[in-house]
């Protein structure tokens, strides 16, 4: 499916597989990322089942009026990886959409952060609900922001 010319994918078009061999597929197929992660500059990095990290360096363009990096790029970050981790442990024929998003930040980033993993694993599969948590941290390891989601799982 595409939207606006850039390509994309409907919640159809993974029903044939399972989680994982999808997004496994998408990774090899884009070669990175696509949709949110081209657009605010992150691509996936590990994809197993139950655990997903995805990789991106904060920068300028990423900045709220204050001079930090907005919080939605650390909120975008961690629910890609989150729900993503989810998402690995579907069968065919099962979609997902996050519900609730909790995302604590406990310091600002900058362009002068460099490099930062955003780590999400399942904590609970079910039938209709799925929760996992996730945290985000630089290079050296020290944590920026840690959340939590909670996505309902549905029939595709």
């Amino acid at each position: 499916m595409s939207v606006n010319g850039q390509p994309g994918s409907a919640p159809q078009d993974a029903a044939p597989t399972n989680g994982l061999d999808f997004l496994r597929s998408k990774m090899q197929e884009d070669g990175s990322s696509s949709g949110i992660g081209s657009l605010m500059g992150f691509r996936p990095d590990t994809l197993e089942e139950g655990r997903v990290v995805f990789v991106g360096t904060p920068d300028s363009r990423h900045y709220n009026p204050v001079g930090f990096v907005h919080g939605g790029y650390a909120a975008t970050l961690l629910d890609s990886a989150m729900a993503c981790a989810i998402h690995t442990t579907l069968p065919a024929g099962k979609g997902y959409t996050t519900v609730e998003l909790k995302v604590n930040y406990l310091r600002p980033m900058s362009e002068k952060t460099g490099p930062i993993r955003a780590e999400g694993k399942i904590i609970h599969v079910g039938g209709r609900l799925a929760t996992a948590e996730g945290r985000l941290v630089d290079e050296s390891g020290k944590l920026y922001a840690h959340g939590s989601t909670t996505c309902m799982v549905f029939p595709v």
